[in-house]
């Protein structure tokens, strides 16, 4: 899926505000820079002044033949969409924004980027758990270790957890610096620099280390953390995050940049009721529950809660299931090796299966199934905790 950069020229605090809102629910991942450099997708706001707003038309289109530019007026009337068109514009749309419309011409935007011959879009899969716990950081640290053996292509896992992130000590690793140095330092970030940051894993995979603020990173980060990702987009191929178990303003940054979001559950009656509330929670973002793969965790026959019946519950089918294998997981956290690494057992068969179906969905990986035996309790239980 291309990942689209958008800039928006307009001095109304609340066209920004309001056009912002409408492109992060958009169905393609898009993420709103603080300036115009190497947008994809460049907003004008003509409504005030149209002579102003078509000369930046030009500037724009002079700058770049691939940006998508999009005008914006109060009303549709011919002779403006017509100058809009001859400044080089590629979209007209009125104010105030329509959803329907914004997602059709960003997807438009991300089809012709797609198609061109410009180098790879990354690749983002945020895990998110239902609760803490539920074995979101072993998910994560796994699967990006199969991703970067797998595809032996540029991989990172970035720890968002604030405070208490655990993914260099699942790797046994230590890092000098963490995503905060990253955002603080915006003003000379580049790919020089960025290597400085990171650690990198026996496995070729590397790995951004978590803030060791509990205050960080927080809602005063989200422009820092959408940039730090969008750099990571130019370096990589994959990028997995970490964003532990709490909806707060960087997780919801990190969603909106996801391809896929691993929202990891285990089948008992806490997660379950947890994971309900969070897929509703995530619906009211705007398309980001299309996004989502539900994984089950921790599920081991006989199951508290069958897997049918918490597809039913959560209305979102399996995407895939993990088993429980507390003695080879905490092996592997004490060790500092992930299970991925080894050797042969059950749930390294799992990561593996599961990361051929990211790598190639139509593969004959993409046949795993959930297991669907009953378990003993029902849905009148758990409808009767909600």
């Amino acid at each position: 899926m291309a990942r689209l950069v958008a800039s928006i020229f307009t001095e109304d605090d609340r066209c920004r505000s309001d056009i912002s809102a409408v492109l992060r629910t958009a169905s393609t991942p898009i993420s709103v820079a603080a300036d115009g450099s190497q947008a994809d997708v460049a907003i004008v706001d003509a409504r005030a002044d149209a002579g102003r707003a078509m000369a930046a038309v030009e500037r724009l289109r002079a700058a770049s033949a691939s940006v998508a530019i999009f005008v914006v007026a109060d009303e549709a009337r011919p002779d403006v969409i017509l100058q809009a068109m001859r400044a080089g514009a590629n979209e007209f749309l009125t104010w105030p924004p329509v959803q329907a419309a914004f997602s059709e011409a960003i997807a438009r935007a991300a089809a012709r980027r797609q198609s061109s011959s410009g180098p790879r879009q990354a690749t983002t899969l945020v895990f998110f758990g239902a609760k803490g716990g539920s074995g979101t950081t072993t998910l994560a640290v796994n699967c990006a270790v199969e991703l970067a053996r797998l595809s032996k292509r540029p991989t990172i896992i970035v720890d968002l957890n604030p405070g208490l992130g655990e993914v260099s000590l699942f790797l046994g690793m230590r890092s000098r610096f963490t995503l905060l140095d990253a955002m603080d330092n915006l003003h000379r970030l580049d790919g020089e620099f960025l290597r400085e940051l990171v650690v990198k894993h026996k496995s070729g995979l590397d790995i951004m280390a978590g803030s060791d603020h509990f205050e960080r990173p927080g809602a005063q980060d989200v422009a820092g953390l959408e940039e730090v990702l969008r750099l990571f987009g130019k370096q990589y191929e994959y990028i997995v995050i970490d964003a532990g178990s709490h909806i707060g303003p960087c997780a919801v940054t990190a969603f909106y940049t996801a391809d896929n979001i691993c929202f990891v559950a285990n089948p008992d009656v806490p997660s379950v009721r947890n994971a309900q509330r969070l897929l509703e929670r995530i619906s009211q973002l705007g398309s980001c529950r299309d996004r989502v793969r539900l994984l089950l965790n921790r599920a081991a026959e006989p199951y508290p809660i069958p897997p049918s019946q918490i597809e039913s519950a959560l209305g979102h089918p399996i995407h895939h299931t993990f088993p429980s294998d507390y003695r080879t997981v905490s092996t592997a956290l004490n060790s500092g090796v992930p299970v991925a690494l080894t050797g042969n057992s059950g749930i390294a068969e799992q990561f593996d299966r599961f990361t051929r179906r990211l790598l190639d969905p139509s593969g004959d990986a993409a046949q795993a199934a959930a297991p669907s035996r009953l378990g003993t309790l029902g849905l009148d239980r758990i409808a009767s905790i909600w």
